[in-house]
């Protein structure tokens, strides 16, 4: 079991929040000021040039994963964070969320846990916080195929390399 910590920028719609609604169900725990993070760990971070991959598992069983909760155009604070958290990228993975459905990268923050949490082996933790949301089983099931992949990747260049797979050719 890996605990999962977010930082909550509270710029979102509270009825629509997956951030609020992982508290809830007591799945995460929330942080609404940058020094609160915690400084060990793995830090989701979509402009880390690594990947995350089952090599993180135990620095993540043992301090964590944090994710950020904030709109994209505030996502650049991530950059600004000094600690000494892991910071790791997601590999290509489509959304299923309502507001972002079939878009790649555009994840919920609970869609991004739950792909982190898979990727990492805790496919049982992942499918757990998914099941509050209509829409959990359809992340998993989009993405399947990725995620195993993923899942059985030894490290981080594997996964950058197993990811183009998976991103669609723009020049068909």
């Amino acid at each position: 079991m890996v605990d999962l910590k977010i930082y909550h920028e509270d710029d979102c719609d509270p009825e629509k929040c997956t951030a609020i609604r992982m508290q809830r169900h007591d799945d995460a725990e929330l942080f609404e000021s940058i020094e609160e993070i915690p400084k060990y760990g793995i830090l989701l971070n979509p402009f880390s040039e690594k990947a995350l991959s089952k090599q993180d598992a135990e620095d993540a069983k043992n301090e964590g994963l944090v994710a950020f909760d904030c709109s994209w155009e505030k996502i650049d604070k991530i950059e600004k964070i000094k600690s000494k958290a892991k910071h790791r990228s997601l590999p290509y993975l489509v959304a299923a969320n309502p507001v972002n459905f079939g878009k790649p990268t555009k994840l919920s923050t609970v869609e991004a846990l739950a792909g982190a949490l898979y990727i990492l082996g805790e496919k049982e933790q992942a499918e757990q916080i998914l099941e509050g949301f209509n829409w959990g089983t359809t992340f998993l099931e989009m993405n399947e195929n990725p995620l195993e992949t993923y899942s059985k990747a030894d490290n981080s260049t594997e996964i950058v390399k197993k990811q183009k797979e998976f991103i669609p050719d723009e020049n068909p």
